[in-house]
C-alpha cells in the first residue's frame, strides 16, 4: 500500500492512539507541521530513487548517510535541509539497531527512498519521502515520548531532532513489521529552478 502524503495542516490525522501530551504518533497516525509551501491538494506522484537493504550494523551507516546526502542534493535542497534529512536518517537508523533489535548485528532494514512531485504548478511542494521497515520488536508508545528537552544528558533527544527536522513523521506497524515515513518538502532555490529550466 502507498503511502502518498496529504496537505500539511499542522494537526494531527488519526484513528488509532496517539500518547497523551505528547503529540506522538503511534500505529498509521501522522505529524505534520504547518508550512507555507502551497502543497493544495494535489496528489503527489511518486518516483523511486533508491531502496537499500541492510543490515543492523552501526558501520553501514555512513554508506546510508552519504546516499541519502546525494538523494537530496540531487532534488536540490539546500544545504541546512540535506544535513537535516541526513541526521533524520541516521539517528532513525541507529534508534533501530539500538531499540528494535538490542543493539544485535546483522538484523534486515530496508530504506527506500521516493522523489515527490506534485506537477508544475506546485513545483516549491515536490519532497522526499523515506521509508524505513525493520523485523525488531514492536514500537512501544512509551519510548516514543523522548525525554524532557530541559533535561540536558547525552542522548535521548533523536526523536525531538526528527520531528523538528521532518515535515512528515509517521510511525506504523505492518505485517509484523515497523514502519517509519520521514517526508521532507522541497522549496528550490533559484539556482536549482534556473538550472531545470536550461
Amino acid at each position: 500500500m502507498a503511502l502518498s502524503p496529504r496537505r500539511a495542516t499542522g494537526a494531527q490525522r488519526s484513528s488509532t492512539n496517539i500518547i497523551s501530551g505528547m503529540g506522538v504518533p503511534v500505529r498509521g497516525v501522522r505529524v505534520t507541521k504547518n508550512r507555507s509551501k502551497g502543497r493544495g491538494k494535489a496528489q503527489a506522484k511518486s518516483e523511486m530513487l533508491l531502496k537499500l537493504e541492510l543490515q543492523s550494523n552501526p558501520e553501514a551507516l555512513c554508506l546510508v548517510r552519504a546516499t541519502v546526502e546525494r538523494a537530496a542534493e540531487v532534488l536540490h535542497f539546500r544545504d541546512n535541509e540535506t544535513r537535516a534529512i541526513v541526521r533524520s536518517v541516521d539517528e532513525a537508523l541507529a534508534n533501530v539497531i539500538r531499540h528494535a533489535y538490542g543493539g544485535r548485528a546483522g538484523h534486515p532494514i530496508e530504506m527506500s527512498c521516493r522523489k515527490l512531485q506534485f506537477g508544475p504548478q506546485n513545483a516549491a511542494s515536490d519532497g522526499i519521502e523515506i521509508l524505513l521497515k525493520d523485523s525488531g520488536v514492536p514500537v512501544k508508545p512509551s519510548t516514543l515520548k523522548g525525554r524532557p528537552l530541559d533535561d540536558v544528558r547525552p542522548g535521548g533527544l533523536g526523536l525531538h531532532f526528527i520531528r523538528q527536522s521532518m515535515d512528515e513523521v509517521e510511525f506504523s506497524r505492518k505485517k509484523g513489521k515497523n514502519l517509519l515515513r520521514m517526508v521532507k518538502y522541497l522549496c528550490p532555490t533559484p539556482q536549482a529552478a534556473a538550472s531545470e529550466g536550461e
